[in-house]
């Protein structure tokens, strides 16, 4: 990493109108292991490029596994990261399914807390937020090691402050249906990594490069809708909200979740089961559909293009019940609304500051 004892002082871009993710703070938090065990210093550094071995594990087979989740400025100034807890369980899971060195979730969770209290000054006020990516890599300089795990690894946490993710208004989205290609395979489903998403890469890119009205594929193999490349899928009317239920084939969406917990507190009838092609005929005349995640929050759907032809939900504009979900949604994150589910965590500073 950087020696500089100070972050860099050029004038950055606004984030509300620089690409997503692409403006990155101060400071960050790393952790190496030695003798597979991790060392945290216990306070953040400058913001800089990391140094690793170029036969390192992570480079050759893939042994890297990530977390995205967001601290939100509050309506008192403060800030709070959203579903801490959740996301830090989760790259733990992660990490056992790549077969990486655990980092110890008190460990894990205070360095998303440092980083985040000490890039507290870039958090943006609402609509915009600050996007965390805690990243665990393989580090054993070892490039025979293709079917071992790697005994090494580097932790690190860096935040990005993020504008609303649609710029110039909430706009529905266009998806294709594929029914014959997998979304990802079973190994690679659950765990948030690389690898599961760029299996949705290259026919996701050819299907927009085809036609540039298409923002993202929805896979439904097997007849079986699951998700698009990077979210969870909903249908909604009035009385009820419709999702996959979890298995291993995908990923279970922390923001999936607050949304299926929000309807139900908001006396929505919540079915968790199988959704067949077939089903989006109906509703496409009397419901909504919308997509689920930590960059976009809930995203509605406008258009879903299947073999039989285009269907269309709504006017053209995003229904009343994915909007009364969205913004119910960010008013806990935001805390426009009470935390009734415990989702908050406080970004409190340590004693010592960098």
């Amino acid at each position: 990493m950087t020696d500089t004892a100070t972050p860099a002082t050029t004038r950055k871009p606004d984030p509300a109108s620089a690409e997503f993710g692409t403006v990155m703070c101060d400071w960050m938090t790393t952790a190496r292991t030695v003798g597979g065990r991790f060392a945290y210093s216990g306070s953040p550094a400058p913001y800089g490029d990391l140094a690793i071995s170029p036969s390192a594990h992570v480079l050759h087979y893939g042994s890297a596994v990530f977390e995205g989740l967001k601290a939100h400025r509050q309506q008192d100034g403060s800030v709070a990261v959203f579903r801490l807890a959740d996301h830090v369980d989760r790259l733990e899971r992660s990490a056992a399914g790549l077969c990486l060195p655990p980092p110890d979730p008190g460990m894990l969770t205070q360095m998303i807390n440092d980083a985040v209290a000490a890039n507290a000054p870039e958090v943006p006020d609402p609509p915009g937020s600050l996007y965390i990516r805690p990243t665990l890599i393989g580090t054993d300089a070892n490039i025979g090691a293709a079917s071992a795990p790697s005994r090494e690894a580097l932790l690190y946490v860096v935040c990005s402050p993020v504008g609303d993710y649609f710029r110039g208004g909430l706009k529905p989205l266009t998806l294709l249906l594929e029914t014959s290609l997998r979304r990802t395979v079973s190994q690679f489903g659950m765990i948030k990594c690389g690898a599961n998403y760029a299996m949705a890469l290259a026919p996701t890119r050819a299907v927009m490069a085809a036609d540039e009205a298409i923002d993202q594929i929805l896979f439904a193999t097997a007849e079986d809708i699951t998700e698009t490349g990077a979210s969870n899928f909903f249908l909604v009317d009035d009385e009820q909200v419709v999702t996959r239920h979890l298995d291993e084939s995908f990923l279970h969406g922390v923001t999936r979740d607050s949304v299926i917990r929000i309807a139900r507190h908001l006396g929505y009838e919540v079915q968790e089961r199988s959704v067949h092609p077939d089903e989006l005929i109906d509703w496409s005349e009397r419901g909504e559909a919308f997509l689920s995640g930590t960059a976009a929050v809930v995203a509605p759907v406008g258009t879903i293009i299947s073999a039989a032809g285009p269907l269309h939900f709504g006017a053209g504009e995003p229904g009343r019940n994915t909007l009364r979900l969205r913004q119910a949604l960010v008013d806990v994150q935001t805390g426009a609304a009470p935390d009734l589910f415990g989702w908050r965590t406080p970004a409190r500073p340590r004693s010592t500051t960098p």
